[in-house]
């Protein structure tokens, strides 16, 4: 069973941030993020439009903390270990919807 990605679902914009501001987080180039975005799933493109990356998923990721990423990606947002980074991000801590359906919003 392939699992559901979760990546920025449900999305909120408060979330996401461009490709230019992550790569000056991150200290790479641009293209690094887009690369990091399909491999590492921290972004996605949102209605064909540019790719939006999630900052409290970068910050997983740079920290290194692949449980978190985990969790992240299978849709927990209510979690202590998930929660930290919204926390972080400074960026509104989403809930988990209780209808999987309802993670598809765009």
């Amino acid at each position: 069973m392939i699992e559901e990605d979760h990546v920025l679902r449900p999305f909120d914009a408060s979330e996401t941030i461009p490709v230019s501001i992550a790569a000056t987080i991150a200290g790479v180039k641009p293209r690094t993020i887009q690369h990091w975005c399909v491999v590492y799933r921290i972004g996605r493109r949102i209605a064909n439009g540019p790719w939006r990356v999630s900052r409290p998923a970068l910050q997983m990721l740079l920290d290194d903390d692949g449980e978190a990423l985990r969790l992240y990606h299978a849709g927990d947002r209510t979690s202590e270990r998930v929660r930290q980074y919204f926390r972080r991000a400074q960026t509104k801590t989403p809930q988990s919807p209780q209808n999987p359906q309802a993670l598809h919003g765009d």
